[in-house]
């Protein structure tokens, strides 16, 4: 009998996940292996019978990435069934409904479901291809994912959604509302995670400093995390406005991972309006001041677009200079792309696409610099390192990648102090020596 048709015993469906985007996809494809399996599916990451795509939409490349991956895979497995679910199903729906090899598109409207889909597709029950809904209208978070097998920190996804409808942004059309996930809930889960040998916890969501539930806010959240026995806790993108005092004051516990990743976009006050977020070059100023003033070897990354509409050259060195004055230790430089369904897409000022590589190229140069100047300044200290599941890797509390030969010996999930001897530059990204 052929293993894929729909009579073939349901028991034997093998399943692989493909994730493309942000740690909330991390999490979300980590509660799906979980239900997956729970329901008789098996997890098989050679040639399996169906493959599932769970997508990106931040950038028109990410949905087209997705589409080359879709004709890569048919290319290699043409039996096998390929399963688009995500962003991108959710809002570039059209680029997959009629695209050869996708036999079926679960948006993220529809994602609670996929389990009994992917089933009822090998059954032979389904009588459409698409599946989508109002994703305003979708209350769905999802617990109990957060790992996919063998990992030894995990994603803990505690928000979706987002309301604040950045002008560059198609999040909000792909996640629907921010919701928030209960606070007994999240910290059962943590007990659990820890419970299963994972050693770190990620807090991450798609906007976590808009976190709250039954008037818990992510400060309440936090303080109830750092009681439970995980041993290292990490949190996701916050902006400026969101370092409030009392959360500064909550990563003086030894548990809080000395580790910032700030979602600025610019450090220009007339550029943010126009890109509508809710603060200026002042508040961003303040908060890596301060993050410095109180955590001076805290590694502090963050997120730069560059080239956005309307953007004037003396725009830009401002933020460029503003930035280099500024303590932080990495720059994830975005050019900006212009993306279907965004309102900065009509901003007067779309600029050529050479000039804003241009701009990046600067920008990166810039964070090139600070890494490598504060890299040399870590070398000679002692560093606690969770050693990797899989990666034969390390990752210190302060986030730095670690390498060298003795983390291959060590088991996975067991944290060791361990003295800097030096780092070098692999693939554009930085890694610590020990």
């Amino acid at each position: 009998m052929d293993s894929l048709s729909p009579q073939a015993p349901l028991e034997s469906l093998e399943f692989e996940i493909k994730t493309y985007g942000c740690k909330v996809n991390s999490y979300d494809s980590g509660l799906l292996e979980r239900r997956l399996q729970s329901s008789g599916l098996i997890r098989q990451r050679q040639d399996p019978k169906v493959y599932i795509l769970n997508t990106c939409a931040v950038t028109a490349e990410a949905s087209k990435e997705a589409v080359r991956q879709v004709r890569r895979l048919k290319s290699q497995s043409p039996l096998s069934k390929v399963v688009i679910t995500g962003c991108a199903a959710q809002v570039d729906t059209d680029k997959f409904e009629n695209l050869p090899g996708v036999d079926l598109v679960v948006a993220n409207s529809h994602k609670a479901q996929l389990e009994t889909l992917v089933r009822d597709l090998f059954k032979g029950k389904l009588n459409q291809k698409v599946f989508k809904s109002n994703i305003f209208k979708n209350e769905e978070l999802g617990l109990g994912g957060g790992t996919e097998s063998r990992h030894t920190r995990s994603f803990l996804k505690i928000q979706d959604g987002c309301n604040s409808f950045c002008t560059f942004c198609i999040i909000p059309f792909a996640r629907g509302k921010s919701r928030s996930l209960p606070v007994l809930d999240l910290v059962n889960k943590v007990e659990s995670l820890y419970n299963e040998g994972v050693r770190e916890v990620v807090l991450t969501g798609v906007h976590i400093g808009d976190y709250e539930y039954n008037g818990f806010k992510l400060e309440d959240l936090v303080e109830r995390v750092l009681k439970t026995r995980m041993p290292r806790i990490r949190l996701t993108s916050l902006e400026p406005v969101e370092l409030s005092e009392r959360l500064l004051d909550l990563y003086s516990d030894e548990k809080m991972c000395p580790h910032f990743h700030m979602s600025l976009q610019s450090a220009h006050t007339r550029v943010l309006k126009s890109m509508k977020r809710n603060y200026g070059r002042k508040q961003v100023e303040w908060a890596l001041n301060e993050i410095n003033k109180r955590f001076s070897d805290s590694f502090v990354g963050m997120d730069i677009i560059a080239g956005f509409p309307g953007e004037t050259e003396d725009e830009f060195i401002e933020t460029v200079e503003t930035m280099r004055a500024l303590p932080w230790t990495r720059m994830h430089v975005f050019p900006y792309s212009p993306r279907p369904g965004v309102y900065a897409n009509r901003i007067d000022g779309q600029w050529e696409r050479s000039l804003i590589m241009n701009r990046a190229r600067i920008l990166r140069e810039l964070s090139h610099e600070r890494v490598t100047q504060v890299a040399e300044a870590q070398v000679g200290r002692e560093k606690q390192v969770l050693v990797l599941a899989r990666s034969q890797q390390g990752l210190s509390r302060d986030y730095w990648k670690v390498e060298g030969k003795s983390l291959k010996l060590l088991e996975p999930g067991q944290e060791h102090s361990m003295r800097v001897t030096g780092y070098n530059f692999s693939n554009g990204d930085v890694a610590l020596q020990v």
